[in-house]
């Protein structure tokens, strides 16, 4: 079977180098007759990784450990849950299933109308891009990361998978943040595709026929991005949800890149302008997204959960390098209608500022991330910039971004004010909540009561904007994604500058107080988890107010893992609030066998999440009401 598998591979990837030289010759014939053969090897390719995953997917249900990639990140204890989902654990897997997202997205897009009604060059064009990133993933896993690498003989059992991707996190936030990068290749491949075509002008543009998938990507790469602060903030050792760790980081990059090219979007879907902005940065969302790859998978800076290299880190950073210089060759001649921006007092402005901060976030996170690989050019003691950095450059153009769009429903597209009684509303609703914040809440840091202020006045902005301006069903998503942003940017006002964190030492029945808790150890227990996968210390906590009301129990642990026994890992227990979470992390026993504990006290924490669902699902709005409009139109036709 494994055998079967890696010649599944070498097929796809001898089809995808054929597919991309015909291609080229193809165009440069101006002869464009072999499409219906390139798009049948299109889904020749689709099929060979479908089912060489298949195949990867049953070595892990089956504990087949001759194969080495199964036998490295599992073993005869693990659930069948975390067995499967380890499919995804190591390097080899994750670029494989990469390459299956992308192969799938790239099918359905085959499979629509919209695709169909594009001219035979658009599409060759589309498919000399797509069949290069075929290529590239060929490449990558038949040479130095091939997932079907076998060991004979069979061992008896595996090494495990590690403790840390033992987490309901690890079922979905890689695989999202991998559909998200998959998704994002189509509308990249297609915009290149169109602005080569000289078929351009005569067909529907690549935002339009592409819409669905980009706010799907989008919506994934976002749930994927919330799932992994979450999943951090579970496992207290990762730095609770954003550490600024290099990985952590990886994964903003195309996010940032994407949402400033929905922004360009905008601004050509209703004025007309940016086109080559929006072509340029919806192709670097996708370049973007290898080389986040690039930097969790080519061992270029340390991470508590980056992949080794593997081999694969210089072809990597080729291919970024190529890709981009392709881009920007493309983007060099596409055809500039010229039409000047309005000023910054206006909706298109207000835009295009919006996306320039998003790109500006986004390259100095890269630039900060590299910081280690860059400062080697003058010192041999490089160092990683610290979380006070990102905090210091990162969150104050958050909250500009934050500010952006709480004014800019109320903008005109052309000049000035469109609703200036409802401008003024909102402005004076940013100057209550300063007050009340600084009066009621003892607010006093500057940037947290900017943020925290100018977050609930742009939740009451976008609501107002939709209420009063009464838009259809599809314009809800775009106010829902604003408001549960806003939501966002309230919890990390508060939960980052207002936590409070202590560690203590406890003996049973001793009590400390905690900000405005009060926590007691009231035992601690030894054990085995049911299924032997590892022993645990637990120390149990009762949690109470201050006037003495139970809030809760606490049950953190320190566990040692029956595959990974010269570590223990911790597994931090939280009592959920909407206000202030108590969470504690059990960091094991000091001399006098007290329990050592990390207790803080996270507020409005949990509103991360929550802006983070709604602003994952609220793109769906628009998708249904899209399909909705097409099958309405249909039945009009009929």
């Amino acid at each position: 079977m494994t055998h079967f598998a890696h010649l599944l591979l070498m097929l796809s990837l001898t089809i995808a180098v054929l597919g991309t030289l015909f291609c080229i010759v193809s165009l440069n014939k101006a002869k464009t007759y072999a499409v219906g053969l390139l798009e049948k090897a299109n889904l020749a390719i689709t099929l060979c990784y479908v089912i060489a995953s298949c195949i990867l997917f049953f070595g892990f249900w089956s504990y087949d450990f001759s194969i080495k990639y199964v036998h490295d990140y599992s073993d005869l204890s693990l659930p069948l849950f975390y067995r499967l989902t380890a499919f995804w654990g190591g390097q080899a897997g994750s670029l494989l299933f990469w390459a299956l997202c992308l192969v799938l997205c790239g099918a359905y897009f085959q499979s629509t109308e919209i695709y169909k009604s594009l001219s035979q060059e658009t599409r060759t064009w589309y498919l000399l891009f797509y069949f290069s990133m075929l290529a590239f993933f060929g490449v990558l896993l038949t040479t130095y990361n091939s997932p079907f690498e076998v060991i004979s003989p069979a061992p008896s059992n595996g090494r495990g998978l590690n403790p840390l991707l033992q987490n309901p996190g690890m079922i979905f936030h890689p695989p999202l943040l991998l559909l998200g990068y998959g998704g994002f290749t189509i509308p990249a491949c297609l915009a290149l595709a169109q602005a080569l075509s000289k078929e351009n002008g005569s067909e529907t543009p690549w935002h339009i026929c592409t819409k669905p998938i980009i706010l799907v990507a989008w919506l994934l790469l976002t749930a994927g991005i919330v799932l992994g602060g979450w999943w951090a903030y579970m496992e207290l050792g990762w730095g609770g949800y954003w550490a600024w760790d290099p990985v952590e980081n990886a994964s903003t990059i195309p996010w940032f890149f994407g949402t400033a090219a929905i922004h360009f979007g905008f601004i050509e879907q209703y004025r007309n302008k940016a086109q080559r902005f929006h072509t340029l940065f919806m192709a670097l969302t996708c370049v973007s997204a290898f080389f986040a790859t690039w930097l969790v998978r080519g061992n270029v800076v340390e991470s508590v959960h980056a992949f080794g290299s593997g081999g694969v880190g210089y072809l990597l950073l080729n291919f970024v390098i190529a890709a981009t210089v392709i881009v920007f060759a493309v983007i060099f001649y596409m055809p500039n209608k010229g039409t000047p921006f309005n000023g910054l007092e206006t909706k298109e402005g207000f835009l295009l500022a919006t996306a320039v901060v998003l790109i500006t976030i986004s390259l100095i996170i890269g630039f900060a991330t590299l910081w280690p690989v860059i400062s080697k050019l003058w010192t041999e003691n490089s160092v990683g910039l610290q979380a006070g950095f990102y905090n210091s450059v990162i969150l104050p153009l958050l909250t500009v971004i934050i500010a952006l769009l709480t004014f800019c429903p109320w903008l005109s597209w052309k000049q000035g004010l469109s609703h200036g009684r409802h401008f003024l509303g909102v402005v004076l609703s940013f100057l209550v909540f300063m007050g009340v914040f600084w009066a009621l809440f003892d607010v006093k840091e500057p940037l947290p009561l900017i943020a925290a202020s100018i977050s609930c006045a742009c939740m009451i902005s976008w609501a107002l904007y939709f209420a009063v301006l009464k838009y259809p069903l599809a314009k809800l998503s775009p106010v829902l994604v604003h408001i549960s942003l806003a939501v966002m940017a309230l919890g990390v006002a508060f939960s980052g500058p207002y936590k409070v964190e202590q560690e203590v030492a406890l003996a049973r029945g001793q009590e400390i107080a905690v900000d405005s808790f009060k926590v007691k150890l009231l035992e601690l227990y030894e054990g085995r988890d049911r299924t032997g996968r590892y022993d645990f210390l637990e120390a149990e906590l009762l949690v109470t107010d201050k006037n003495g009301k139970e809030v809760g129990i606490s049950q953190a642990q320190r566990r040692i893992y029956a595959s990974f026994p010269q570590n223990a890992y911790a597994e931090a227990s939280t009592i959920f609030s909407l206000g202030k979470e108590f969470y504690a992390t059990f960091l094991g026993l000091d001399e006098q066998t007290r329990a050592v504990l990390r207790l803080s006290v996270h507020p409005l924490v949990n509103w991360l999440w929550i802006g983070g669902t709604i602003m994952s699902l609220a793109p769906f709005i628009t998708v249904y009401a899209m399909r909705r409009r097409k099958l309405e139109n249909k039945q009009e036709k009929a």
